[in-house]
């Protein structure tokens, strides 16, 4: 056990930006909406996701170079300037989620009625100028942030164990009905989205090379792969059957427009102070993701350029600033806008899946290279469950485009008379 703990580094700072406040709000739509029939699908994302994320460790650990760098070598300047972007995107509408969700925790705070736009917008602007500040004033920050990641992961695993246990050990105080209402599947886009997600893997090389592991490494980067994810695919599981034991057939069940609906979830637990605790831990969550998320998008960004990928270096924080800008900007954007915080998390969330899967083919194509012989070569195994990946993404691409489409373009209510 000792040394599966030691080994835990780089991944737990994956597992911990994945699993932020729109992780946590999709699941929980996911257990509302279609009950235990979510569980097979946070397996099946959670699998790939380990074999994605130990690919990419391992190929932090074995080529000298960074992956834009490589990718650069090989196959020229604008494919890796084309990955970068692709991924800056995606960080911007994952960090759009993030800040819309720190708004959806702080208003509940202040009772039932939104804040106005004014307070929500100067909200942001504090938030963001802090993380921004600390962006450039902390030392050894890679140290920080994984301290800071094994802590706030540690806390959630305890927290949403304990509700799991107390709601499963308390009868249901209601009878069980069929629901009506069509299954939330964008919801659920939006959970494989954040699960399975390869933007986030793809970081791991980067994360390694910040940790100094090199070929001795591989195998304990394996470890940490296998079991940062595994605790990511328990908290999104635990989380997905709470939901479903409280709110799935529930005559009376909440719509979940809000997080103070989803809160509901922790009163058999926390009592009257759930709404207090849950939205306590959607800031935590938000919080928690906003640098890391940010540093993703910026760091790879600036790698594709051939800037430096090192967090000392100046432009990756530069280009962090931005993602957090541009991020923070798209959020006041969308709050602008009449209609629930939690709709606005799920389409942020399930549209990073749009980019996916040029980032899992990168991945792939330095993975089986003909010079990676010996200690250097990528197991059959891996390379097999992410050509997987690759062509599940390929297919969630599609269907979230389509959802996406959908939700921004309602088919038009005609009028009687």
């Amino acid at each position: 056990m000792k040394r599966i703990l030691q080994a835990i580094g780089p991944a737990i700072i994956v597992a911990a930006v994945v699993l932020g406040p729109g992780s946590i709000l999709t699941s929980s739509k996911v257990g509302a909406s279609l009950g235990l029939l979510g569980l097979p699908v946070v397996l099946g994302a959670t699998v790939l996701m380990i074999a994605m994320v130990a690919l990419s460790a391992r190929l932090g650990a074995v080529y000298q170079n960074s992956p834009c760098d490589e990718l650069a070598s090989r196959l020229g300047r604008p494919v890796s300037v084309a990955i970068g972007l692709t991924l800056f995107t995606l960080v911007a509408f994952f960090q759009s989620s993030n800040n819309i969700a720190l708004i959806g925790g702080v208003e509940p705070m202040f009772g039932d009625a939104p804040l106005p736009l004014v307070a929500r917008t100067l909200v942001l602007l504090i938030v963001n100028g802090l993380v921004i500040s600390s962006l450039y004033l902390l030392k050894n920050l890679y140290r920080s942030v994984e301290g800071l990641m094994k802590l706030l992961i540690g806390m959630m695993t305890l927290a949403f164990l304990f509700n799991f246990v107390v709601i499963f050990i308390s009868p249901p105080d209601f009878e069980r009905v069929v629901p009506e209402a069509s299954p939330d599947l964008f919801a659920l886009l939006g959970m494989i989205g954040t699960t399975f997600s390869v933007g986030g893997a793809f970081y791991q090389a980067y994360l390694v090379k910040e940790k100094g592991w090199g070929i001795g490494q591989v195998r304990q980067g394996l470890i940490d792969s296998i079991v940062s994810m595994t605790v990511l695919g328990l908290i999104t599981s635990m989380i997905l059957v709470t939901s479903w034991r409280v709110f799935y057939g529930n005559p009376n069940a909440a719509a979940l427009a809000s997080v103070g609906d989803v809160a509901r979830q922790l009163e058999p637990l926390f009592g009257a102070s759930a709404k207090l605790i849950f939205c306590t831990g959607i800031l935590a969550g938000a919080l928690s993701s906003f640098l890391v998320n940010a540093l993703i998008g910026g760091t790879v960004m600036s790698d594709s350029l051939g800037k430096g990928a090192k967090l000392d270096d100046k432009w990756p924080l530069h280009l962090t600033t931005a993602a957090l800008l541009v991020g923070m900007g798209v959020a006041i954007a969308s709050l602008a806008r009449e209609g629930s915080t939690v709709h606005l998390i799920t389409i942020a969330q399930a549209c990073t899946v749009l980019g996916i899967p040029a980032l899992a083919a990168a991945l792939i194509y330095l993975g089986t290279r003909a010079e990676l012989t010996g200690p250097r070569k990528v197991p059959r195994w891996i390379i097999t469950l992410a050509v997987i990946g690759f062509l599940v993404s390929c297919g969630l691409a599609c269907l979230t485009a389509n959802k996406v489409y959908e939700k921004l373009n309602p088919p038009a209510v005609k009028e009687v008379g």
